[in-house]
């Protein structure tokens, strides 16, 4: 899909995968919504991407889990455009064990506040977007829209400690396919990126001698990931249309230790 001319909707937007991922987007030619909470710095993104770039950006408030305030985001990308690519990189941790050190039980409102956020919040994200790609025409290249969403190696090798983080992401790995094969007759796309350990506001509250070890666990490129290298593969995911209900790893090689 050739994404200039044409609106893109990208969470978590005000930082990290997502701005980074909302730039490349404006600078390949797209309008883009730009989705972050209430608070964040998504409005000053949004005037430094539309005053740098060519094309139109919005900032929208909104919670990736509330249904009317994703569904007004929506509806602001459809303003700018045909809404043609969804980008969700929105998304949360937050430690919890099935017993935690001091015997009690893990907790259930952290497990629960994790998977609210990163599992339902996808599903409703990935619902209210699809919804505005089904009904546009087909483009010349047979396609009406694609979606990306974002997972983590955790799906796969969770960390001690990771346990709602990672069963989120599987989930949304269990979703990708799914989601692909129901869309498929609506000629919308649906895959998934699994990123490794990835420079992001998370890990710079890291201490410096830690993020050094984490970089030099990642067998090759040994550094932390560039949000510009996440946003390379998403955009070159919606401009290729044989992609579709996968998941890519992006993690330079890395298999994370239990801890």
């Amino acid at each position: 899909m050739d994404i200039r001319g044409k609106a893109a909707l990208v969470t978590g937007a005000a930082s990290g995968l997502g701005r980074a991922t909302a730039q490349r987007l404006v600078a390949d030619g797209a309008h883009v919504v730009l989705l972050d909470l209430e608070g964040s710095d998504g409005e000053l993104v949004a005037k430094d991407l539309g005053g740098t770039a060519e094309g139109r950006v919005r900032f929208v408030a909104a919670d990736v889990t509330d249904s009317e305030q994703v569904d007004a985001a929506v509806k602001a990308a459809t303003e700018l455009g045909e809404l043609r690519a969804l980008v969700h990189c929105a998304g949360r941790g937050g430690p919890v064990r099935v017993v935690e050190k001091d015997g009690a039980p893990g907790s259930m409102e952290q497990f629960q506040g994790v998977i609210q956020t990163n599992l339902i919040g996808t599903f409703n994200v990935l619902r209210h977007a699809a919804a505005a790609m089904v009904p546009l025409d087909d483009l010349p290249d047979g396609e009406r829209g694609v979606c990306v969403l974002t997972a983590s190696v955790a799906a796969w090798e969770g960390q001690i400690g990771q346990l709602p983080y990672a069963a989120s992401k599987a989930g949304v790995v269990g979703m990708t396919i799914v989601a692909a094969r129901d869309l498929a007759r609506n000629h919308v796309r649906v895959n998934t990126i699994a990123p490794g350990l990835f420079d992001t506001p998370i890990l710079s509250r890291v201490p410096e001698q830690v993020r050094d070890r984490l970089a030099a666990s990642i067998p090759h490129p040994a550094r932390l990931g560039d949000p510009a290298d996440f946003a390379l593969l998403a955009a070159h995911i919606i401009t290729n249309p044989m992609l579709n209900g996968e998941t890519i790893r992006l993690d330079g090689a890395i298999r994370m230790a239990p801890r």
